[in-house]
């Protein structure tokens, strides 16, 4: 961790050589997670910031805390590498003096700039974004985790639950398993094809229904989609969920180094044209680059982000009543691995790869 941390702490210096500042400043959970090497700075789940913030000049890297949270920090969260700069908690003026004093008053770049401020360079973006192996390592155990409390929520599941009580149960099971339930969707019989983001309602679910999990661990995201039916699948709904993992495999099949995230978008497209739903690409999202945001960039027409070895993706394409949504991460053959596969959950092989197909009950 520490070996990490001192690799992060390098190219941090870096940006501020190339970009002749006095200081780098991160206040946001999945910046903050990225530099300690998975460490937490979240206290309310819904924030993109957290109680902590980190500062690093060219000779210090600070950990900038109150007196509230110091002391957990220091025990549970924090690796060896940082100094820690303790605020009393009504006093944030006292925090902003320390941090002119420690950058002598000069520039800032952060990831949340303030008016005085400058932002992150897209250089030091790109690094956040490619994951080392230990990340990897990280990320892996995140997936298995979140994947395997999907597949235990769907198998209990009952028709007579409402849409909060699967819900409810899924961040049970991530909470047991240590993530943090950053998105848990519901979409029961009846809402299923008429919303796209199915936030939980009190309705019950009824003959089928969908479930959506973003699980945050180590600042890592893992995202995956899955559907359950009390009784057989019609062929009307087979034949929709066939559809959309078909027009994934165009998708993952162009996830290659090299490769511009708008032309997998222009590539969905068109398989969505050629699979008879030529309005689906402008229904929703059809996802992007993960890491440490649930996407860290969401694929459209004109992003010219390119794709490389170590970069996590999560396409999510989607028909009303249908969607398929797993984590991968581009390894250094070229291969994509599934880093949510669950092989205890029900799945078909699609251009080589198992896809997840919705569990009958």
């Amino acid at each position: 961790m520490n070996q990490e941390v001192s690799r992060k702490l390098e190219l941090i210096r870096q940006t501020l050589s190339e970009t002749e500042t006095e200081g780098v400043r991160l206040r946001g959970t999945d910046w903050f997670a990225w530099a300690t090497a998975g460490a937490s700075n979240t206290v309310l789940l819904t924030a993109e910031t957290g109680v902590a913030e980190l500062l690093v000049t060219g000779q210090d890297a600070w950990i900038l805390t109150d007196e509230i949270e110091a002391q957990r920090l220091k025990d549970e969260e924090l690796p060896t590498n940082f100094k820690l700069h303790v605020n009393p908690w009504a006093d944030a003026a006292a925090r902003e003096s320390f941090v002119r004093d420690a950058t002598g008053g000069g520039i800032i770049i952060s990831d949340r700039p303030t008016s005085v401020e400058q932002s992150i360079p897209p250089s030091l973006q790109a690094y956040k974004r490619v994951l080392i192996p230990a990340e990897l390592e990280r990320y892996r155990q995140v997936g298995r985790k979140a994947s395997e409390a999907m597949t235990e929520v769907l198998k209990a599941a009952k028709p007579t639950w409402t849409e909060y009580q699967l819900a409810g149960a899924g961040a049970e099971a991530l909470w047991t398993r240590g993530l943090h339930p950053a998105l848990t969707l519901v979409a029961g019989e009846r809402r299923l094809p008429l919303y796209r983001h199915a936030t939980a309602t009190a309705e019950p679910i009824g003959r089928q229904a969908m479930l959506v999990f973003c699980a945050r661990g180590y600042g890592l995201f893992a995202n995956l989609t899955r559907f359950v039916s009390f009784g057989a699948i019609s062929d009307e709904h087979s034949e929709l969920h066939r559809h959309v993992r078909e027009i994934e495999a165009v998708a993952l099949n162009l996830c290659q180094s090299r490769t511009t995230l708008d032309a997998v978008y222009h590539a969905l497209a068109q398989a969505y044209e050629q699979h008879g739903f030529p309005n689906a690409i402008r229904e929703h999202h059809q996802g992007g680059t993960t890491g440490y945001l649930a996407r860290e960039i969401v694929a459209n027409p004109t992003t010219k982000d390119t794709l490389t070895t170590g970069v996590a993706l999560a396409w999510n394409p989607s028909l009303p009543g249908a969607k398929v949504e797993d984590t991968f991460v581009i390894l250094n053959d070229g291969k994509l691995e599934n880093l949510t596969f669950d092989s205890n959950f029900p799945s078909v092989e699609v251009e080589g790869r198992l896809r997840a197909v919705p569990l009958e009950i």
